[in-house]
């Protein structure tokens, strides 16, 4: 919009006649004027519509909250005792010369920041998705996105985009979408990247991914969605998992540092606070683990083969109060367990190479070394009762050599969700996927 400023650049403008435009964030009268928040999308202005301009102050009557305007105005000092020390804009305002209206609200089904159950709030999501906690929540979001990436390419890393289509499942599984396309062939919705990060590191050594994946699971829980993304990295020559571990511990320390620099107020405003990272993420076993969790308290571990979403929130409670972290590391899960390309530790079988990083009550992350050797991949395979023929284009990358290598998967969403402590998956993503929703409710 031609001449038009952001609203964050008012006060180097201070005593000049400018353009903004936005939308109405509230509006009120006091007396014969009309005092209404302009917003855009870098912060907010009061603006006043004096009595003394009449065809303003009557444009200004008839405007509601969320019409677009293009504003134009002076930009004057606030009087002393109105001034709002450390807000945005908190010592000027906008003295309205001319209100354009762009575009008026036909219907708001409720006040924008009214706290409203979670249905309510995604049945009404292009509309909600404006308040000031999803904004929170979605630019905390870009800001991870953006520091893990950069912390993974910093360490050496080499980004591709990942395939969404793929001729069988990375994990061997049958909760997958199947895709009705191709002619007398199957295809489905990627559960994960996995196979094609192992063959790029064929190529770079190091590669990552932020890959969208499908997960058909009939689950409807605080902590699963039908689509998520996932943020995954895969590195060659390692001499075990601790590898991936490390790269995975800086990439997490990087995000942290990250985010608690830029965005201190959106943890105020949660009433969180910065994780807690120490020099070294802690480690358990996950016998280890659940033996701490059955003593301290005095609990009866039902699953001694993986941690329930108690085993982890009780862990991370511990963690945090007495090693005065907000992560920790899970290792030596069952081989029988994991994904079949896992690696099994030769001296604790049958227990693997694999981990899952927990973080704030919540797992997060799942990763591992992974079988290198070819005849090794294709026996594992047999053993776990699939046919090595359906996996033989990821097969081909085992034939012409492949160093020993890990990786491992980090949820953006869940990633989100704990950073801010938010309790439901699914605030955490722009436009949840699940058995219950497509953007509106499916029938049940």
């Amino acid at each position: 919009m031609q001449n038009r400023i952001y609203i964050k650049d008012l006060k180097e403008n201070t005593g000049k006649e400018i353009i903004i435009a936005g939308w109405v964030d509230v509006r009120r009268d006091q007396g014969k004027m009309v005092f209404f928040d302009m917003r855009d999308m870098t912060g907010k202005v009061q603006c006043v519509a004096l009595p003394s301009r009449a065809e303003v102050i009557e444009k200004a009557k008839e405007i509601r909250p969320e019409w677009v305007l293009k504003i134009t105005g002076l930009v004057n000092k606030r009087p002393p005792k109105n001034v709002k020390a450390g807000a945005l804009n908190g010592d000027v305002e906008l003295e309205v010369t001319g209100i354009e209206v762009l575009s008026k609200t036909t219907e708001i089904p409720f006040e924008l920041n009214e706290s409203v159950n979670l249905d309510t709030h995604l049945d009404n999501l292009p509309y909600t998705i404006r308040s000031e906690r999803s904004k929170d929540i979605f630019t905390m979001q870009s800001s991870i996105l953006e520091a893990y990436r950069s912390s993974l390419r910093s360490q050496g890393f080499t980004e591709f985009m990942s395939p969404g289509i793929v001729g069988g499942d990375a994990e061997g599984g049958s909760a997958v979408f199947k895709v009705d396309y191709f002619k007398d062939h199957k295809a489905y919705l990627a559960t994960s990247p996995q196979f094609y990060k192992q063959i790029m590191v064929g190529a770079f050594e190091r590669a990552c991914t932020i890959a969208k994946v499908f997960r058909a699971e009939k689950s409807a829980t605080t902590r699963h969605l039908s689509e998520i993304t996932q943020m995954d990295f895969e590195m060659g020559f390692v001499e075990n998992e601790r590898d991936a571990m490390k790269v995975l511990e800086n990439a997490v320390r990087d995000t942290v540092n990250t985010v608690g620099k830029l965005h201190n107020d959106i943890f105020t405003r949660f009433n969180t606070t910065v994780p807690l990272i120490p020099a070294e993420i802690p480690i358990f076993t996950l016998a280890e683990a659940q033996d701490l969790v059955a003593k301290e308290f005095n609990r009866t571990i039902e699953d001694t083969n993986d941690m329930s979403p108690e085993d982890e929130r009780q862990l991370c409670e511990y963690v945090k109060k007495n090693l005065k972290s907000d992560f920790v590391f899970i290792t030596r899960f069952p081989t029988k367990k994991r994904a079949f390309y896992t690696y099994e530790e030769p001296s604790e079988a049958p227990f693997s190479r694999g981990f899952d990083l927990l973080f704030r009550g919540l797992e997060i992350n799942s990763g591992a070394q992974r079988i290198h050797n070819h005849e090794d991949l294709v026996r594992r395979i047999v053993e776990r009762g699939m046919d090595p023929e359906k996996f033989s284009y990821y097969l081909q990358t085992f034939k012409v050599g492949m160093p020993p290598h890990a990786g491992s998967s980090t949820g953006l969403e869940r990633f989100t969700a704990r950073m801010l402590e938010v309790t439901n998956v699914k605030e955490a993503t722009a436009f949840p996927r699940d058995m219950t929703r497509i953007d509106t409710r499916l029938s049940e």
